[in-house]
This record gives structure tokens, C-alpha cells and sequence, in this order.
């Protein structure tokens, strides 16, 4: 493969990655092939190639004979959602206390630094993706092979539900993604400092900040659920 060819993959990763995680591609809808064969100049066969690494990460589903399309966000995948946040979250930032390099110190710092400037002046899309990149880099600093699958799944949910999340409609949610953005420095601070009990406890504590708002924003047309319907996280 030429380096043009992989540079054009590349860059329809990317982008349907992007899409997805901004919800510019809603949750369930059907990927045209074509047009993005079109806009990429790429053949069918290196697109597959694109299209089926994202559903290994859980961004697209393949379906035999069908078009291939954009993982739903439905109650059952909602449900577990919420079961398994506050158990992945505690176990990635106690193990990103005990095993994070420096060079990944620095990485979560400007990832803050982006969340910052994007609370200040970004969309709430702006929002969403940076702070989606500040918790990848503590996916990455836990260094486990078999957590951080199942982490970076979560997180493309989280994000997507945090499309709606990061547009304020309330003085009290505003305070909440002020509050979000200080945990964010203490979480930066647990791990340089590998004490792993209070990452633990700063995850519980930043699950917990956003759950209520989170349940608020899923439950509306999209899931058409009674809030009580959804889990409550447990902590501890």
C-alpha cells in the first residue's frame, strides 16, 4: 500500500470517527458507502478495511447483506452503560495511578488544558471531544490489554451523550462542568502522585457529578423511558 493510499484511510478514520462521536452521524443511521468513496477517492475494498476496524472498537455495526451502520444507543445498551461506568472509570484512574510514564503525564495536561479552552470558548461538541481525549489518555496510562477495550467502548457513548451534556441549559449544570474541569486537575494530581485510593475516589466522585444530568439528557425521545427505568451507579 502506497503512502498516499494509507494517509486517505487515515483520514476516513478519522473522520467517521469524528462524526460518530459528534453525533453528526446520529446513533443508528446507516453509513453511506458511496458517497464516502466518493468524497475519499477510495475503492471499496480499503474503506471495508477502515469500516471494519471501527466496528471492532464498537463505532459501526456490519450487518450480512445490509449497509452497514452506526452503533444505536438503545435501553439495553443505555442500561449497561450506566451499570458498568462506575466500575471501568475507578478501576482505569486507580490503575493510571499505578502505572502512568511521564511522557503520558504530559499528554493528560495538554488534553486538560484543550478542555479547558473548550469549556471557554468551544461547542459543547468542542466540549464533548475534549474531554472524551482526557480520558483516553487515562485509558492509556492504565495499560491493561483488557480493561481498555471495554473502556474505550464506554467512552464512545459518553461522548455522544455528552453532544447534549456540554450545552448548559441551567446556571447549576454550568457549575457542574466548572466542577468537572477542577476534578480533572485533581485527577492529574492523584496520578502524578500514584496514590491510587484517591483516584478511585475521584472517579466515583466524577461519575457521580455528571450521572444525574446524564440520566436527564438519554431519557428524553431517544430512549422514551421513565428516568426511574435507568440504573443508579453504584460508588465505593
Amino acid at each position: 500500500m502506497t503512502a498516499d493510499a494509507k494517509m486517505t484511510k487515515a483520514m476516513l478514520y478519522d473522520h467517521l470517527r469524528m462524526e460518530i462521536l459528534s453525533t453528526r452521524m446520529a446513533p443508528g443511521a446507516d453509513v453511506d458507502e458511496a458517497a464516502l468513496s466518493a468524497r475519499f477517492s477510495i475503492s471499496r475494498t480499503p474503506l471495508r478495511e477502515v469500516l471494519r476496524q471501527l466496528a471492532g472498537e464498537g463505532y459501526v455495526v456490519l450487518r450480512e447483506n445490509r449497509s452497514v451502520r452506526v452503533t444505536d444507543m438503545s435501553f439495553a445498551t443505555m442500561r449497561d452503560f450506566f451499570v458498568a461506568a462506575p466500575m471501568i472509570y475507578g478501576a482505569v484512574l486507580r490503575l493510571a495511578a499505578r502505572n502512568a510514564r511521564p511522557g503520558q503525564l504530559d499528554a493528560l495536561h495538554e488534553a486538560q488544558a484543550r478542555f479547558k479552552s473548550a469549556l471557554s470558548k468551544g461547542t459543547a461538541v468542542d466540549r464533548a471531544l475534549a474531554n472524551n481525549r482526557f480520558h483516553e489518555v487515562t485509558g492509556e496510562m492504565a495499560g491493561n490489554i483488557y480493561l481498555l477495550p471495554s473502556f474505550q467502548r464506554l467512552l464512545i457513548d459518553h461522548a455522544r451523550i455528552g453532544t447534549t451534556f456540554y450545552r448548559p441549559q441551567s446556571n447549576e449544570m454550568a457549575d457542574n462542568l466548572n466542577k468537572a474541569s477542577h476534578q480533572h486537575d485533581e485527577i492529574i494530581a492523584a496520578i502524578a502522585a500514584g496514590d491510587e485510593l484517591r483516584a478511585g475516589q475521584l472517579a466515583d466522585e466524577h461519575w457521580n457529578l455528571s450521572r444525574g444530568q446524564i440520566e436527564l439528557f438519554v431519557m428524553p425521545g431517544s430512549l422514551d423511558l421513565p428516568l426511574g427505568a435507568l440504573p443508579k451507579a453504584t460508588t465505593g
